[in-house]
């Protein structure tokens, strides 16, 4: 697995009442990061945390990285408070779509394949608050318009079902893969959170099975919650069947992409909890080389499904007589 870190995590977080951990520049998350075995990609966040490209490429060099996605944020600015892509401003979804563009093009300079992106500030709260088919139709002209500069670097579109809005536009996989079709397609991906598939009531391995037979690119972050909110927890602490399974699928439509932590550490050992997603996540690889694949899959569909789960009993969760 090609493991990977969004980087805002591994320095000061917080909440509405705490924060967590230390302020760390760059160069010292960069640090923090190499120490932790099984990583060598970063997703850091445009325009807020990067320095120039030359800069990021040689923290890169320096700290024997790679950049696995850039993230870019298009709803901390002001003017975004109510939709930056879908703002009725015309001049407010310009200036979100060239964040847009400037991410990719920094992405090209310091040679990222990919832009990742989650419009969050864009969605709604309340009945009769927004025109629906007018802002569909903002976010498809935004994504087209975005894709089609750089189409080289793919643009992916991260789904969630709220936050900051009480509900986003873009709160499934299902919408999401809509929405690509109607931007064109081209040039644009999905980007599949584990915990946000799980509170928005999904099964994260069919939607990768969805996104994956739609034939646009994918990308994975991984985390688990509770399925009421995104807490962000470690893999495997809420949904381990569940994280089998996506790993398990994942491998079955055969995705070689970066899976980038996504995992906010907040109480726990910065370190240690991304060290803890590296290890569960490894380890049920090596579950899924001895699994008997094809004995599930020959029972999927039919009624032998009991026959299935003594399987998972032994072999996914270690129960012997």
């Amino acid at each position: 697995m090609k493991l990977a870190v969004i980087t805002g995590f591994l320095g000061k977080t917080k909440d509405r009442f705490h924060e967590y951990n230390e302020a760390l520049d760059l160069d010292a998350k960069f640090k923090l990061l190499a120490s932790i075995p099984g990583y060598s990609g970063v997703e850091v966040v445009h325009p807020y945390e990067v320095p120039s490209a030359a800069e990021l490429k040689t923290l890169l060099a320096k700290h024997r990285l790679s950049v696995a996605a850039i993230n870019v944020n298009v709803k901390a600015e002001p003017e975004f408070r109510s939709g930056g892509l879908t703002s009725a401003d015309p001049g407010v979804r310009a200036k979100a779509v060239r964040f847009l563009k400037e991410a990719k093009d920094y992405a090209a300079a310091v040679g990222a394949d990919k832009v990742t992106c989650c419009p969050l500030g864009d969605g709604y709260e309340f009945s009769f608050q927004y025109d629906y088919a007018a802002s569909w139709r903002h976010l498809v002209d935004a994504f087209a318009e975005a894709a089609a500069h750089r189409p080289e670097v793919t643009l992916f579109v991260e789904y969630k079902p709220s936050e900051t809005r009480g509900r986003c536009f873009v709160d499934s996989a299902a919408k999401t893969v809509c929405l690509v079709r109607d931007a064109g397609s081209k040039g644009l991906g999905v980007t599949l959170d584990f915990g946000h598939s799980v509170y928005g009531g999904e099964n994260p391995a069919e939607a990768a099975a969805l996104v994956h037979g739609s034939g646009i690119p994918l990308y994975v972050h991984i985390n688990d919650n509770d399925g009421k909110w995104d807490w962000d927890y470690f893999c495997g602490t809420k949904h381990y069947l569940e994280y089998v399974e996506f790993l398990w699928y994942l491998r079955r439509i055969g995705y070689d992409g970066w899976f980038t932590s996504d995992t906010s550490p907040t109480r726990w050992d910065v370190a240690g909890t991304f060290e803890a997603n590296a290890r569960l996540s490894s380890r049920i690889e090596k579950l899924l080389d001895r699994l008997d694949s094809k004995a599930i899959e020959s029972r999927m569909g039919g009624p032998g499904y009991l026959e299935t789960w003594k399987l998972l009993e032994t072999e996914v969760f270690g129960l012997t007589d």
